[in-house]
């Protein structure tokens, strides 16, 4: 009996893809800090490409079989022209072999070369947003936990009684009787043709006549209580409206970068505001087929601009950060519905802002922008709390879409992030 045995794994023409997925998987603490040392070493808009990672030789040592010492064992070496039959061998004075890498032997019998190989942009990005994920939202991605809705999907012949079609069921019913009363009513008819015929031409007093019509009277009976007994509406008429649920595709997101560019905001802080920003837009995509982006900086007054200005335009004068957030709404309102997209806002300020406006921008968020938001971050590029801060700091307890965090020099972007957008546990809270 022969036995055959067809490996269906995924793994596509290129059948190391399984080795290399286990290599990932066996290294993977090795692997996330050799990621974590490429972030620190690249900016953070080249971030979505490979990377090579290197990995010290001593972190993939495995261990190996090997001959012990001791034993009489006859060994044939090519290529020998010094020894014969019985001589004995002395060992090298170093012990094991060197490595090529570095030209320097060790006792251990291994090299030093590490071990290099390449991350593809896909499992660089894996492993940089492995332990992330979108905080306390109800996942809209259509691969992942999809939006149902109902569409009309024909008739069935089960259902509940709201869903009946009534004119659907009585179209079958008139069928089913048509079909199956129709041969009893074709004799019914020939049957009074007949009686009245005979009726009509039989001679009185024949008694053959007679018996004729009285068979064809008990005939025409049978045939009016046969076609009377087929029922009206059957079980088996009944059509109900059917419906299924299929998934609509919500991976529509928008992401609201709001910053403010007066003239308390030096370069240094804008810069850490766009590390954060850029990162921010390298998750959602994680997540989401299509983003938009809207860029709206301000000082006293707020502007919606596209990225270069956002980034790299100068401005002086005091703020008001009220202006960006009612900006944001009326965008909001115009051209991204909440039941269409998912609205994601991304705040940075050095958390100057004029005295009386604080307390605005607080109810703005609370009432009509958080609504709205599947999540609103706030990053003050600012160690020293001022009016705002402490306004914004009154929602961390009534808004679990909202955090706020700071940061005041680049090191601290990253962990930021992580913390603002960590998986489903303790709540954001100010730090």
């Amino acid at each position: 009996m022969h036995q055959h045995i067809i490996d269906r794994r995924l793994a596509g023409k290129n059948k190391s893809v399984g080795n290399r997925e286990r290599f990932l998987r066996r290294y993977k603490e090795q692997i996330k800090d050799a990621v974590k040392r490429a972030i620190d070493g690249r900016g953070i808009r080249d971030i979505e490409r490979g990377e090579e990672i290197t990995i010290p030789k001593k972190d993939i040592h495995e261990p190996v079989f090997h001959h012990g010492q001791g034993g009489v064992r006859e060994t044939v070496h090519p290529g020998n022209r010094e020894y014969i039959q019985g001589d004995r061998i002395e060992r090298p004075q170093q012990g094991g072999g060197g490595g090529s890498g570095k030209g320097q032997a060790s006792d251990s019998g291994e090299g030093e070369d590490d071990f290099t190989f390449t991350l593809t942009k896909e499992e660089f990005m894996q492993v940089f947003f492995e332990d992330l994920a979108l905080p306390h939202l109800i996942r809209t991605q259509l691969a992942e936990t999809p939006e149902w809705k109902s569409h009309r999907a024909g008739f069935t012949s089960d259902g509940t009684p709201n869903n009946l079609h009534v004119v659907r069921s009585m179209r079958g019913a008139i069928g089913r009787r048509i079909a199956i009363g129709a041969d009893a009513r074709r004799e019914l008819r020939d049957c009074e043709e007949e009686l009245e015929a005979l009726l009509k031409d039989a001679p009185l007093g024949d008694t053959a006549s007679g018996q004729q019509i009285t068979t064809l009277k008990m005939r025409i009976e049978e045939l009016r209580a046969r076609i009377a007994r087929i029922p009206y509406l059957d079980p088996i008429d009944l059509r109900f409206r059917n419906r299924v649920r299929v998934p609509v595709p919500t991976s529509k997101a928008v992401m609201f970068c709001l910053m403010d560019v007066s003239g308390s905001m030096d370069e240094s802080r804008k810069d850490l505001a766009k590390r954060f920003f850029i990162l921010l837009y390298l998750f959602l995509t994680r997540h989401y087929e299509k983003i938009d982006v809207v860029f709206i900086r301000h000082h006293t007054q707020a502007a919606e601009v596209d990225e270069q200005n956002f980034f790299h335009a100068t401005e002086t004068g005091g703020t008001v950060v009220s202006s960006a957030l009612v900006l944001m709404e009326e965008i909001i309102r115009a051209r991204y519905s909440p039941s269409e997209w998912n609205i994601y806002g991304a705040q940075a300020s050095d958390g100057d802002n004029w005295h009386h406006d604080s307390g605005r921008c607080r109810e703005l968020l609370d009432q009509k922008l958080l609504p709205l938001c599947r999540y609103y971050a706030y990053v003050q590029v600012a160690e020293e709390e001022q009016n705002l801060w402490t306004e914004y700091t009154q929602l961390l307890e009534t808004q679990p879409h909202f955090a706020m965090r700071k940061a005041t020099e680049a090191s601290q972007i990253y962990p930021v992030f992580r913390d603002l957008f960590k998986k489903e546990g303790a709540q954001p809270k100010a730090a």
